[in-house]
């Protein structure tokens, strides 16, 4: 019996920690993406663009609406 409680409170506590895991890992990417305007503008520059602030802010501006619509899924 003391065994069934513990391997019970070991699975309760594992899928409680991925979930409570995984909504932190989601909260923190929204709100620190892993890509900036600097990285973004570095990246057009070794492509050979010369990389203007509106399209610096368009680019952005689909990345956020990518990623708020995966986030819905």
């Amino acid at each position: 019996m003391i065994i069934l409680v513990g391997v019970l409170a070991l699975v309760v506590g594992l899928v409680g920690g991925f979930f409570i895991a995984r909504g932190t890992m989601k909260s923190y990417l929204a709100k620190n993406p892993p890509i900036s305007e600097d990285m973004m503008k570095s990246m057009m520059m070794s492509m050979g663009q010369k990389p203007s602030q509106k399209k610096l802010n368009q680019m952005m501006a689909q990345m956020k609406n990518q990623t708020q619509k995966a986030q819905k899924k």
